[in-house]
This record gives C-alpha cells, sequence and structure tokens, in this order.
C-alpha cells in the first residue's frame, strides 16, 4: 500500500512538472503578406519546426510589424530581435563592403546572380556580419528594380531633378545624381503618401512590391529597367543562433537554404503575375533600351569607397 502511494505522488509530480519550453524565433520582414519572403518566411517556419520535430517555432511578423528594416538591424544587434529578412539598404552602415551588390547594372541575368551569391562571393560577404553582433544566413529575393514615376521616363535626361525615392543606400544615391535626378533617401512606410502628395515624383522597386503596395494608384508609368538586382538578406541575432544547440543551428540553416529555392521560384512566378496585374490597373508598362543608362553608370564603380576592385571582377567573371 505504501509503496503504491509513493508510485502514486512520483506520478502527480512527474505530471505536474512543466513540458520542455520550446525555442521561438521571431522573424521579422519589412514587406506584405503578398511578397514571395513572407511566403517563403512562412515555408522556413514549417521547415525549421519539421526538422526540429516541433522544438524550435518561427513566429513570423511582416509588414514591419519589429521596425523600419534599419530598426530590425539593430535588433538584431542588441538581441530584441532573433531574426530579419531586409534589403540590402540598411546594411551598408553595418557592413559597407555588402554594397557591392547594389552596383548598377552589375549581373548579367537571375542564374549570374545565384551562382554568384550562392558561391564564395556570396559566403564572404554574409561572413562581414559575424564581428558586427550579427549571422549572415541566406540570400534570398526582392527583385530586379525598376522605376516607376508619372510620366515616361526613356533616357537620363528625363530624370533631370526629378525628386525619386531611394533607400538609405549610398550607392543607389550616387547612381541616381550621376543620372541627374534629385535622390531623396526614405523609409518605405512614407513612401506612398510621399507620391500622392508630390513630396517625391517617382522610385524605384522590384514589380512585387510595385503591385502589393498599390502604386499603381500614385505613379501613372512603369519602365522596366532592371538596374538593380535587389537580395533580400536573411539574417540571425548572433545572441540567438549562439543560444542554438548545433543540430538547431544545422537544421535552420537547411532550412534556409530550401526556403531560397522556393523563395526564389515563388518571385518569378508573382512577377509574372503582377506585370499581368499592374497592366490591368491601368499602369503604362515601357520596355527601354537602357544603354545610355549603363553608359552613364559605367565609371560609378571607381567612385564608391567601399568597392574592391578585385571583387567586382571576381563577381563579372563568374559564370
Amino acid at each position: 500500500m505504501f509503496r503504491r502511494l509513493l508510485c502514486a505522488a512520483a506520478l502527480a509530480t512527474t505530471l505536474a512538472l512543466p513540458a520542455a519550453a520550446e525555442t521561438v524565433i521571431k522573424a521579422g520582414h519589412g514587406t506584405t503578406t503578398g511578397h514571395p519572403t513572407h511566403f517563403a518566411l512562412v515555408r522556413f517556419a514549417e521547415l525549421v519546426s519539421e526538422k526540429t520535430n516541433g522544438d524550435v517555432k518561427v513566429e513570423v511578423y511582416p509588414d514591419r510589424q519589429l521596425g523600419e528594416e534599419r530598426e530590425m538591424v539593430e535588433g538584431l544587434q542588441f538581441g530584441s530581435v532573433d531574426m530579419a529578412v531586409v534589403s540590402t539598404g540598411p546594411l551598408l552602415a553595418f557592413a559597407p563592403e555588402i554594397g557591392i551588390v547594389d552596383l548598377p547594372f552589375l549581373f548579367r541575368d537571375s542564374p549570374h546572380v545565384y551562382a554568384t551569391l550562392d558561391g564564395d562571393v556570396g559566403k564572404d560577404l554574409l561572413g562581414k556580419f559575424d564581428t558586427r553582433g550579427i549571422h549572415g544566413l541566406a540570400w534570398w529575393e526582392n527583385g530586379w528594380r525598376h522605376l516607376t514615376a508619372k510620366k515616361e521616363i526613356s533616357k537620363p535626361e528625363d530624370l533631370t531633378g526629378l525628386k525619386l525615392r531611394t533607400m538609405q543606400n549610398p550607392v543607389h544615391m550616387a547612381a541616381f545624381e550621376k543620372l541627374g535626378a534629385s535622390p531623396v533617401p526614405m523609409v518605405w512606410g512614407e513612401v506612398f503618401t510621399s507620391l500622392g502628395q508630390g513630396v517625391i515624383d517617382a522610385q524605384e522597386n522590384p514589380i512585387t512590391v510595385i503591385y502589393v503596395n498599390s502604386l499603381w494608384e500614385v505613379q501613372s508609368h512603369l519602365m522596366l529597367t532592371g538596374h538593380v538586382y535587389g537580395p533580400h538578406v536573411a539574417l540571425f541575432s548572433k545572441m540567438k543562433w549562439d543560444s542554438l544547440t548545433p543540430e538547431q543551428q544545422a537544421a535552420v540553416s537547411e532550412a534556409a537554404a530550401e526556403a531560397t529555392g522556393f523563395q526564389r521560384e515563388k518571385a518569378a512566378e508573382l512577377e509574372k503575375d503582377y506585370l499581368a496585374k499592374l497592366k490591368e490597373k491601368g499602369m503604362t508598362v515601357v520596355e527601354i533600351d537602357t544603354t545610355s543608362f549603363r553608359d552613364a553608370l559605367r565609371d560609378l564603380a571607381a567612385s564608391q569607397q567601399n568597392i574592391d576592385p578585385a571583387l567586382l571582377e571576381k563577381i563579372q567573371s563568374v559564370q
């Protein structure tokens, strides 16, 4: 009898113990739920859960819920944000070397981009964050950037004096200054209203961003310049990364690699779909010869402090 009482007491104690706490990763991004990065983060969360048998849970916070992009990156350093997927614009303040990927007309096409960023060049650039309290995880896709405005732009002269919103990115700003525009660095949350009120005249972004943010309501023309390939960079707080077990780190890395392929396929699918929808919404889509833009920006790299000529040559030689 006494033994049965002891067993019952032990069982009750065991049942009262709390379950092992799962590890939660709060992941933020600055785009809407219709952007390929959001779909990829949702897929990433599923993969992480599968690969860790539910021990690691990824919570996805879209549309700047964890702050503007620069604020999220700062949060990674402080440990207040676990993971963020951001554009390269705010990253130059943390790893200036990454600015090389923002050079206009650097990449020949998407296969050239993927071969570069998935290879040694991309791995080395992600490694630049290691001493900044950030762990570089993967290169995702924002897309090829195009111009929108309230008029057609077919040559650099058409940009003269135009107030054009850019990211807070010195490479982009220098490029548009060289083309004759007046670049206005602005956080994304202010862009739609500023376009509508005439504070700025034009902006540049991938087709997915243009569509999911309803820019057809404040811009009439879309010029398919493809002047810059815009990566999204998946980053981890070094504090959070170091708190994971080696097995969890491996699972997260594997999930990020699988989500990368998923995200790029989704981006291509949505870009085609959204371009057709922009035309349906009434935007005038203009295909232009970019030769004059390329010629005007040919020596831009030489004027930028953090562009390594040897690295530039390496990127250009990637097959």
